[in-house]
C-alpha cells in the first residue's frame, strides 16, 4: 500500500451511480498534476487529501493512483481556501463571494464560517439573507458529507446522500442504520434494490420480515407504474419470491402478516391492493352510482328548440350523431363523448357547453394537464383548468376541493380523460356534488393513463353510464393525412405513406439507426425551421416509442440539444449537462412546486452561486435546487406515453425494429393524433407494418368495470 498528500485542483469526472470519481490533485515532489481514481465522491476542489492506494498504469490515460481509501483535512493556504468555497460546496457562496471572503478574512475564513457566521456582513454585497442561506449550507454539508460517507463506507451511491438528508435531517444516518428498508418508501428514486443492498452491507436478515415486506410493496409500486390496480395472489408470489432470492413460504407467510395488518388489501378473486389504489377504485365506482342516483336538475324542456337557435345563431349546421350527443348530455347526469381525430368532439363539445349556458347553468371545464387545459381553452373561448388546479391543490393540505367543500357548478367536463388515472378520478368525484352533470371527453382509443387504472375504457365497458361515440369523419378534416392515416392505423390499415408536396403527412424510409438520427437531427435543425418558418424548440416535438437506443429520446436528447441549444451557460447533473433556454421535462409529481408529470418548460436561469435552476412551464417560474434535478429530463424529444395530453404543430417520429417491444397500434396511433400540423414518420415500413397489426394491447389489472356493475345491480 502506497501513500500520496494533496490538494484537489479540480475534479474531472463523476459517476454520480456508483460514486467512481476521476480527480487531478496538486503533489508535493510532482511537477505536474496527478491523476487519482476512486470511490471519492465526496470530496470538493480545494480539499486537502491523504489517500492510500496503489500506482497503475492505464493505456489509455497513463500513470494514475488508484485510491482505496482517503482522509480530509480542509485547506490551509489563502488560495487552497478560496478553492475550496467557490467549488459549489456551499449554497450561497460562488467564486465571486469566495473571493471577496477570503480577501476579508484570509487564513481564518473558515473558522469565521463555522464560529461566527455573522461576520461574514462585514463583506461587499453579503447581506443578512446570504448570511442566513450560508450557515444553513455549511451545516447541512457537514452532515450530507457523513451521509456520504456511510453510504460510501457501505458500497452505495453517494448521489443518494442529499435525498436522504433533505429527509430525515440530523437523524439520516441512525434511521438508515435502524430500518434501510425506509428509504424505498419515503424517498423518490430509491428502490428496494437500493435500500436492500444498504440493508445487506449492514447485516439484516435475508429472512428478515422488514426486507420482504419491503420486496413486496416494491413488487407491487413496480406494477402500478405499468397501470396495474392490484395483482392477482399467485402472481405477486412468484414475482416476490424471484426478486427476494426468498422461498416461496416465507413470502406467503409475509403477505399474510401483510393481510392481517392491512399494509395491503386482500379483495375477491385472489387481488391484492396497495390500499390507496384498492380505495381509489371502489371509491370511483361509489361517487358514479351516487351521481348518477341523484335526480338531474334539468326540467323537461324542449332541447331541439335550443339546438335550432345556437346553429342559426353561429351558422353550424351538426350532424345526427352530435345532436344525439346533445341531446344525451341534457338528458343524462353523467355521459362519455368519445371518437378520433376529426369526428367532431370539439364542435359537438361546444354544442353542448352553449346549450347548458342557454339553460342558465354553470359549467366548469379541466384536463389533465397544463397542455391540454390551454387547448380547450383556445377551442372553447372560456377559460379551463387543470383538474390539480380545479381541485385547488395546496401542498402538505391536499385537495381544497372535496366532499365537504365541493366544486360550485351544475356542469363539469373534463378532456382528455383517457389520460386521467385511478387515483385522480377519485379525488376529482370526491369534489363534485350529487347533483352535478359529468361528462367526460376523450378518445379511447390512445394510449391509457401513465399511471394506475384505465379509468375511461373500464366506465364504458361497465354500461352503466351514456356512451356516445363520433365516427364520421367531417369534409374538412378528410383533406389531412394525418387524420385519414391516424383513422386507417386505428382499423389496422397500413397508413398512406406517400405524402405530396402540400400534404400534412411524410415518410422518410431509412433502416439504419445512425442514418436516422442524423435525419431527425437534420429535420429538426434546418430542414422543417427553414421550410416552415418555425421555432425548432418549441414548434417542433420529436416522439419516441422508447427512451433507451440510438433512436430513444435519450440519446437523440443529447443530439439535438447540441444541435439546437450549444450555449455555455450550463449545470451538470448525473450523466446529463443542462443548458439555458433548454426544453426540459418534469417525469414526477411535485406538489410543492406545482409541476406535474409530463409538464414541458424552459430553462431561464442558471444561478451557480446558488446552486439553483429556474424553468418556466407557460410562464409560471419554478425554481429548482441543483439537487433536485433528476425530477427533470432533456425533452427534445420524449416518449410517446408522455406525450398524451399534448399536441404540437410539428411531430417527427422514428420507428424502427429497435423499438420492437413497445410496436403497437393504439402507441403509433397516439403518436400520429399528437402532430396538429405536421406529421413527419422516420424508419422502416416493416416496424410500422408491425406496430399497425399488432393491436394486442398489454391488459390492465383493474376492477371499476366490474364494481360499477355491481354497484348498478346493488342500487337496482
Amino acid at each position: 500500500m502506497e501513500y500520496l498528500s494533496g490538494v484537489v485542483e479540480r475534479i474531472t469526472y463523476v459517476n454520480e451511480e456508483n460514486g467512481f470519481c476521476v480527480i487531478k490533485i496538486k503533489s508535493h515532489g510532482f511537477s505536474d498534476l496527478v491523476t487519482v481514481v476512486g470511490n471519492l465522491a465526496a470530496v470538493n476542489v480545494g480539499s486537502t487529501l491523504k489517500l492510500k492506494g496503489n500506482w497503475k498504469f492505464d493505456s489509455k490515460y497513463g500513470r494514475q493512483f488508484n485510491a482505496i481509501d482517503y482522509q480530509e483535512t480542509v485547506p490551509a493556504t489563502i488560495a487552497g481556501i478560496e478553492k475550496y468555497l467557490g467549488s459549489g460546496l456551499i449554497k450561497g457562496i460562488g467564486p465571486v463571494y469566495a473571493r471577496r471572503i477570503v480577501k476579508h478574512f484570509k487564513e481564518d475564513t473558515l473558522r469565521v464560517i463555522e464560529e461566527n457566521p455573522d461576520a461574514l456582513l462585514e463583506v461587499e454585497g453579503i447581506g443578512q439573507k446570504r448570511v442566513d442561506m450560508i450557515k444553513k449550507a455549511w451545516a447541512e454539508q457537514k452532515e450530507i458529507k457523513n451521509v456520504m460517507l456511510f453510504l460510501q463506507s457501505n458500497g452505495v451511491s453517494t448521489a443518494y446522500a442529499v435525498k436522504i438528508y433533505k429527509t430525515y435531517g440530523n437523524e439520516s444516518i441512525n434511521i438508515v442504520k435502524s430500518n434501510p428498508f425506509r428509504l424505498a418508501d419515503d424517498i423518490w428514486g430509491i428502490g428496494f434494490k437500493t435500500a436492500d443492498k444498504i440493508a445487506q452491507q449492514l447485516g439484516f436478515e435475508k429472512n428478515s420480515f422488514e426486507r420482504c415486506k419491503s420486496g413486496i410493496i416494491y413488487v407491487l409500486n413496480e406494477l402500478s407504474n405499468d397501470g396495474h390496480c392490484y395483482l392477482k395472489r399467485e402472481q405477486l408470489v412468484a414475482e416476490a419470491v424471484k426478486m427476494l432470492e426468498a422461498e416461496e413460504s416465507l413470502v406467503n407467510a409475509t403477505l399474510d402478516r401483510m393481510i392481517e395488518e392491512k399494509i395491503v388489501i386482500f379483495d375477491e378473486d385472489n387481488a391484492v391492493y396497495l390500499p390507496t389504489l384498492y380505495y381509489c377504485e371502489t371509491g370511483v365506482a361509489k361517487r358514479i352510482r351516487e351521481i348518477l342516483s341523484e335526480k338531474s336538475k334539468i326540467s323537461a324542456i324542449n332541447i331541439d328548440r335550443i339546438v335550432t337557435r345556437i346553429q342559426e345563431e353561429y351558422n353550424i349546421s351538426y350532424d345526427e350523431v352530435q345532436l344525439e350527443a346533445i341531446r344525451t348530455a341534457a338528458a343524462s347526469k353523467f355521459m362519455v363523448l368519445t371518437g378520433g381525430p376529426g369526428t367532431g368532439k370539439t364542435t359537438t363539445t361546444l354544442a353542448i357547453i352553449k346549450v347548458y349556458q342557454k339553460m342558465g347553468l354553470k359549467v366548469l371545464l379541466a384536463a389533465p394537464t397544463g397542455r391540454a387545459a390551454k387547448r380547450m381553452s383556445e377551442t372553447t373561448g372560456m377559460e379551463a383548468k387543470t383538474i390539480h388546479r380545479l381541485l385547488e391543490f395546496k401542498p402538505a393540505e391536499g385537495y381544497q376541493k372535496n366532499s365537504e367543500n365541493p366544486l360550485d357548478c351544475d356542469v363539469l367536463i373534463i378532456d382528455e380523460t383517457s389520460m386521467v388515472d385511478i387515483v385522480l378520478m377519485y379525488n376529482l368525484l370526491k369534489a363534485v356534488a350529487n347533483e352535478t352533470i359529468v361528462i367526460l371527453v376523450g378518445d379511447v382509443d390512445q394510449l391509457p393513463s401513465v399511471g394506475a387504472g384505465n379509468v375511461l375504457k373500464d366506465i364504458i365497458d361497465s354500461g352503466i353510464v351514456k356512451v356516445i361515440k363520433l365516427t364520421r369523419i367531417f369534409r374538412q378534416a378528410l383533406g389531412s393525412a394525418i387524420i385519414t392515416n391516424a383513422h386507417r392505423i386505428n382499423k389496422g390499415e397500413m397508413p398512406i405513406l406517400k405524402g405530396g408536396r402540400n400534404s400534412d403527412f411524410f415518410y422518410i424510409q431509412e433502416e439504419e439507426p445512425t442514418k436516422i438520427a442524423e435525419t431527425i437531427k437534420s429535420l429538426c435543425s434546418k430542414r422543417l425551421p427553414d421550410y416552415y418558418k418555425v421555432d425548432p424548440i418549441n414548434d417542433i416535438q420529436v416522439l419516441c416509442p422508447m427512451q433507451r437506443g440510438e433512436v430513444g429520446a435519450q440519446n437523440l436528447n443529447n443530439i439535438l440539444q447540441e444541435a439546437l441549444n450549444p450555449g455555455d451557460v450550463t449545470i451538470k447533473y448525473g450523466g446529463t449537462i443542462y443548458r439555458l433556454k433548454d426544453k426540459v421535462m418534469q417525469v414526477k409529481n411535485n406538489y410543492d412546486k406545482n409541476v406535474f408529470n409530463g409538464d414541458i418548460g424552459i430553462i431561464s436561469r442558471i444561478d451557480m452561486e446558488d446552486k439553483t435552476v429556474t424553468i418556466s412551464f407557460d410562464g409560471n417560474e419554478v425554481e429548482y435546487d441543483a439537487t433536485e434535478l433528476d425530477e427533470i429530463v432533456l425533452a427534445y424529444a420524449t416518449t410517446v406515453h408522455k406525450s398524451q395530453g399534448s399536441e404540437y404543430r410539428i411531430v417527427v417520429a422514428p420507428f424502427t425494429m429497435q423499438h420492437y417491444m413497445m410496436l403497437q397500434r393504439n402507441l403509433l396511433y397516439t403518436c400520429v393524433t399528437r402532430a396538429k400540423s405536421v406529421f413527419v414518420l422516420v424508419g422502416s415500413k416493416k416496424a410500422i407494418g408491425i406496430a399497425v397489426s399488432n393491436s394486442k394491447i398489454q391488459q390492465r389489472n383493474t376492477m371499476l368495470a366490474k364494481r360499477l356493475q355491481e354497484e348498478n345491480k346493488a342500487t337496482m
